[in-house]
């Protein structure tokens, strides 16, 4: 029996990663939960799974978590630090981190440090903080176990070979909504078209995020930290269908690509289980009924947010936490109807281009950077 700790049980990730769990109840035990706002559904989960604690980020959610559950016998916090009790939980084996946003970095590095397994779907722990996060989870001994897709589809296709035979790290983007639109197309464009997301059921930040190409972005800057990459050494490649959910090419130039439906729910039992594989009710691939699978060059002109995340990797310091930092607010203001599409890769530009970097900093440091860049953009409104 493997207990978890969910960071973020009511999102996507999370609900999928319960789903799992109900289909092996003799292999998996839910020890704690924790949600955002969403605190009727987190209430729900708390009857149906019985975990030692929960925790609602906001304190007034919190309050209204304490009246729902005030006949169960169950401790209810609130704030970050109900996140990181939540993390560190002595009864956890392994801790699913998949709150959205920067917001998951403390939890993560409290899990770690109490020598917590990580399966890791908040990409933004990576993105600003990997070149802290890898060497901290290899001192405590902890395994970092990717849920996204992409990641999860190399970790797979890297399994018993040497690093120093990899030569590529090729990572599938569906394209989003838009893919194959021109500017002049997108420059009025609004967020509950850009939620339509053709393949992959996500939270609307990620939606976003893969609308503009900067999740494939923040998946680079990832993948560079988890595997041990150079920048150079990432590719990115449109491929519509998203049945090819990422491959390695190697040095004698074979290449291994992890397939499957876009289902989360396979990548998300595969960092809970590894190195074994249980048995997952879901559909198969049925490769008489695939027609053909198409792969292009990303458009970058017509998504800048992809060199963005490229610039921000390649300089490496504090600038990919600006990156990261700016995007979020941007995201949120146009999800908002506050700004345009293109608003996003411009006011990233100039908080990039505002930021003086810090090479090799601390983790104070980019809390500050990321408290900073966020005010920064905030003042753009103004």
């Amino acid at each position: 029996m493997k207990n978890i700790s969910i960071i973020g049980s009511t999102g996507s990730i999370g609900t999928q990663c319960l789903q799992i769990i109900d289909q092996h109840p003799d292999k998996f035990s839910v020890v704690a939960l924790t949600c955002g706002s969403q605190v009727q559904l987190v209430a729900e989960q708390v009857r149906k799974y019985r975990p030692e604690l929960v925790a609602a980020y906001h304190p007034q959610e919190a309050k209204k978590l304490k009246d729902l559950l005030k006949d169960e016998p169950i401790t209810v916090l609130s704030g970050m630090e109900g996140l990181i009790a939540a993390a560190t939980l002595s009864s956890a084996d392994i801790v699913v981190t998949s709150v959205v946003g920067n917001i998951g970095l403390r939890p993560t590095v409290a899990a770690i440090k109490a020598g917590k397994d990580i399966a890791l779907a908040n990409k933004e722990t990576l993105v600003t903080a990997g070149e802290l996060i890898m060497p901290l989870a290899k001192e405590m001994g902890v395994q970092i176990l990717p849920v996204d897709s992409e990641h999860n589809a190399i970790f797979q296709c890297l399994e018993g070979y040497a690093h120093s035979t990899v030569e590529k790290i090729i990572l599938t983007a569906s394209g989003g909504p838009f893919r194959g639109k021109n500017k002049n197309d997108l420059v009025h464009v609004l967020a509950k078209d850009a939620l339509k997301h053709p393949n992959w059921d996500m939270g609307r930040k990620i939606s976003i995020d893969s609308a503009t190409l900067m999740n494939k972005g923040l998946e680079a800057i990832e993948a560079k930290w988890l595997f041990n990459v150079r920048p150079d050494q990432i590719d990115v490649i449109v491929h519509p269908q998203s049945i090819v959910h990422s491959m390695v090419e190697y040095r004698d130039g074979s290449v291994l690509a992890q397939m499957g439906v876009p289902d989360m729910r396979l990548p998300i039992l595969y960092a809970l289980t590894y190195p074994d594989r249980l048995t997952l009710d879901m559909e198969r691939l049925d490769f008489t009924k695939l027609s053909d699978l198409r792969f292009e060059a990303p458009d970058r002109e017509t998504f800048p947010c992809l060199d963005l995340a490229f610039a921000a990797m390649e300089a490496g310091g504090t600038l990919p936490t600006v990156l990261n930092a700016a995007n979020e607010i941007l995201v949120m203001d146009y999800l908002n109807d506050q700004i345009g599409f293109y608003d996003i890769p411009r006011r990233i530009e100039e908080a990039m281009a505002n930021h003086t970097n810090i090479l090799n900093p601390s983790f104070e440091d980019i809390h500050q950077v990321d408290a900073y860049t966020r005010q920064w953009v905030e003042q753009l409104k103004k």
